[in-house]
This record gives structure tokens, sequence and C-alpha cells, in this order.
């Protein structure tokens, strides 16, 4: 038996196993929609937060990334209990836990409530969404099948990112703030149901303890990191107040660094980053992360706040850019098929720095199509065309053993460039605008902001170019690499339990 046996559908006639497997496929899918939407259905309704609940700019910013950090902090964590104590399990444990967070926030009375809801929200989503990839993985083989299956759950993951601001906007503007939260609920106590019958448990075959104290240095590095970026905007960049969080920070990711090369069973084993296609992929879709995750925040408050659109008018005018990630993710399979994800991935980088080029060029008074449309389009059509390919070499460039790490690692690769990608770009947007109230100011910083997005993809791509490997490569050892292949690249092409 090998390691991946028991996490194979059970055998059954190929019309039913090709049913049971479409079901674990939309129930990974409709898990990675839920954590993804909440990055960004907030945004919409912060305003409206902020009244109700008497919030500062800070505290506003930290909504946002309280939920950020706590998923991509302790995404290693969940990816690793996972692969130890069950895909199912963990996913069922992820999912009451954001669900519960989930009703908590939209009861918060005070600030600190909904920020700790949020930070709840965020724990139940890092150990949720890599035992989402990992029960997909798992239940469908490698190979064109896998890579449908992965777009699938890539543009879902997308489309709950890009759906946010519509979903945000809907319930605000109908209901409240509150229920871009509560939404949840039913939600995930359906989706409980279902997989408490249809997912099958499996786990890698590894009873190992679990790294806590790995976690826990790399959720609070990088929260201190983070914190330091975003007090830069009060402070500057060489006040005590920004330096000692952003050095703080840094040293603790050393620590875990060391952490991981000496125990013996260590959150993230550093032989995995040895990967070429692995650690490649992690850091472009870091850099991609950090480039186009703050779009919806700036956008839904460039609409609101200097368009004077409503909460539901900045929800339905980012609907275009919804649906261009959802296709550009669709459409990346076939493509890849095609010309391969190394050309692939740099294309997308490089359509989506083209509209954060555009959006450099926003005005006060600027015109729906040529200010928001069309270049949110291109934008985030090239984030979708990017993401799969990246997601695809991530995760087929790890053993079985280290499906639910790898899982975790793109995850938190592409979840934790994105917060601090916000951090950063808030900081800069702030630093243009000088303390100024004014339309034009704010409009000034945020098209700086998008520039430096801009700049971030090109280089990205040109990062891509030089390092990921291309189809010449992983025909000659695999995604995994020379070293890498043998026993679990045979495993990965193990007959195929049912076609996805």
């Amino acid at each position: 038996m090998t390691p991946m046996d028991d996490v194979s559908l059970p055998s059954r006639p190929p019309a039913r196993s090709r049913t049971r497997t479409w079901a674990v496929v939309a129930a990974a899918c409709t898990g990675q929609f839920l954590v993804v939407l909440d990055v960004s259905v907030v945004n919409v309704a912060l305003p409206s937060m902020r009244t109700d609940l008497d919030l500062s700019a800070p505290a506003l910013q930290w909504v946002v990334n309280a939920y950020s950090i706590a998923f991509a902090g302790f995404m290693l964590l969940g990816g690793r209990a996972a692969d130890i104590y069950g895909r199912k399990r963990m996913f069922l444990t992820g999912l009451a836990l954001f669900t519960a967070a989930s009703l908590a926030g939209g009861f918060a009375q005070e600030g600190w409530q909904l920020l700790a809801a949020r930070a709840g929200q965020g724990l139940g989503a890092a150990v949720l969404s890599p035992a989402t990839l990992t029960i997909l993985t798992a239940a469908v083989p490698e190979g064109p099948a896998r890579t449908r299956a992965i777009g699938t759950w890539m543009a879902v993951g997308a489309g709950g990112g890009a759906a946010g601001g519509l979903i945000g906007g809907v319930l605000t503007d109908l209901l409240s703030w509150r229920w871009v939260l509560l939404i949840n609920v039913p939600i995930g106590v359906l989706v409980i149901a279902g997989a408490a019958v249809w997912l099958a448990e499996g786990r890698a075959g590894d009873r190992r303890r679990v790294d806590l104290p790995g976690a826990v240095l790399v959720t609070a590095g990088l929260a201190t990191t983070a914190y330091g970026i975003v007090q830069t905007e009060a402070a500057g960049w060489t006040a005590a107040g920004t330096l000692v969080p952003l050095l703080g920070g840094l040293a603790l990711l050393a620590v875990f660094v060391l952490v991981e090369a000496r125990t013996a069973a260590p959150l993230m084993p550093l032989r995995v980053l040895g990967v070429r296609a692995v650690s490649a992929a992690n850091v472009s879709m870091l850099l991609l992360g950090s480039a186009t995750f703050s779009m919806w925040y700036f956008m839904t408050v460039y609409a609101q706040n200097v368009l004077g659109y409503t909460p539901l008018q900045a929800g339905f005018a980012l609907v275009p850019s919804s649906a261009a990630v959802f296709i550009g993710s669709k459409a990346a399979p076939a493509l890849m098929a095609r010309i391969g994800a190394k050309p692939l991935a740099v294309t997308g980088a490089l359509v989506a720095a083209s509209g954060f080029g555009w959006q450099s060029t926003m005005g006060v008074h600027g015109a729906y199509l040529t200010s928001v449309c069309l270049p949110g389009v291109l934008m985030m059509a090239g984030a979708g065309l990017a993401s799969t390919p990246l997601a695809t070499l991530a995760t087929s460039g790890a053993a079985p053993g280290d499906a639910g790490l790898a899982s975790g690692l793109v995850n938190t690769s592409r979840t934790m460039g994105g917060a601090l990608g916000l951090a950063a770009l808030s900081t800069i947007a702030a630093a243009r605008t000088a303390g100024s109230g004014g339309a034009a100011e704010i409009t000034a910083g945020y098209a700086l902001a998008f520039r430096t997005s801009a700049v971030v993809l090109v280089a990205g791509a040109l990062m891509m170019l030089l390092w990921l490997p291309g189809r010449r490569e992983l025909r000659a050892g695999g995604p995994r690499g020379p070293r890498a292949s043998g026993g679990s690249a045979r495993r990965g092409r193990e007959p195929a339990q049912a076609e996805a």
C-alpha cells in the first residue's frame, strides 16, 4: 500500500465514482470560496463598520489584516495537521471554527471584538484552506484531470475574492455590514453536513507531532513584520515604533528558519524549498499576491470615497473584474496544455501589470469604463491566468507525504503576500496623501499604490522567466525535479480513481 492509498476514493462503478469525485471537488471549492471571500467581502463594508463601531483608520485596515495574517501565519500548521491527523477531520474542524468566528463577528459590539473575531476566522481558514486543496489533489491523480480540478479550485477561490465586493455591497446596502459575516453561518453549516457524508478520511500515514513552536514563531514573525509596515504610515520608517516591530519580526522569522532546520518534525521541512518548482512558484505567488490583493481594497474605497458610489454601486462596479479573474483561472488549464506553465505565468503577470499601470492614471472625476472597469478586467484576468500554473507547479512539486504542507505553503505565500502588500501599499498611498483628506490627494495616493504594484508585477514576471522550470526541465525530472523523482513520482502516476 502506498502512502496515498488511504485517501483514494472507495472502489465503485465508474459513474458513481465520478459523481463522488465531483462531490469532493465541490466541497473543496466551496470551502475555498468561503475563506477567500472573507478576505475581500469586508472591503465595501469598511466605512459602515467604522461609523457603527467608531473605528480608527489603522483599526479599519486591521479588519482586513487581522484575518489575512492569522490566515497566512497558521496555514503551514493547518497543512501539516491535515497530513498528520486527516484531511477530512481538519476540513470539518477548520470550517466549524470559521463559522463560529463569523457568528461572533456578526454580533460584535466593540471594535476589539470584531478584530478578535476576524483573527478567529483567519485561524479557521488556515486549518480549512490547505485541507481543501489536499482533499482535491488526493481525489484526482496528477495529469490533465488534476490540472482541470486545480483550475476550478483556483477559479472558485479567485471568484470568492472577486465576488466579495458585490456580495458585501448587496448585504451592506440591503441589510447591514453585519451580514457580510453572518452570511457564512448557514453556508458553513450546510457544507459541514455535506462534507461529513461525502468526504473520505485520509492522511499521509505520518503520526508525528505538530510543530507548534514553529507555527507560533512564523505567525508572530509575519504579524509583527506587518505591524511594523503599518506603523510607517503614522511614525515613518526611522521611528522606534516602526523599526522595533520590523526588526523584531524579521528576527522571529530567522529563528523560525533555525528551529525548522534543527527540529525532528519541522512544520516546514527546508528540503521542500530545495525543489526548484516549489520554491520558485511560491516566491512568484508571494509577489503576485502582494501586488494584486490590494486592488479590491483600493478600488472599493476609491469608488465610494472619491467617485461617490454607494456600497451596492461599488460592488456592481467590480462585477466585470470578478468575471475576468474567474474566466482567466478557468482558461488557464487549456492554455497551460498549449504553451506551458512558465510562459502562461509570465504572460499573466504582464497582463496584470498593464492593468495596474492603466489604473494608476485614475482621476477624481474618472469615468467608470476607463477608471474602474477596463483596468480592473486586465488586472484580474492577468492574476487569474498566472495563479493556476503557479499553484500547479507548487503542489505537484511535493512528495505525497508533504501534500498538505505544499498546499498550505502556496496559500501562505499568496495570502501573506497580500497582507504585507496591502500594509506596504497603504503606507505608500498615505505618504503621498500626506494627511490630506481632499479627493485629489487621496486619488494621487491610490494612483501611486497602483503604479508600485505594476512595477512589482513586471519584476515578478522577469523573476518567473529566469527561475521557474520550463517544459524541458519538467520532462527531464518531473515537477519534483531530478532529485525528488522516483518513488513519489511513480505514485503520482497511479491509475485514476475517477476522471474530473
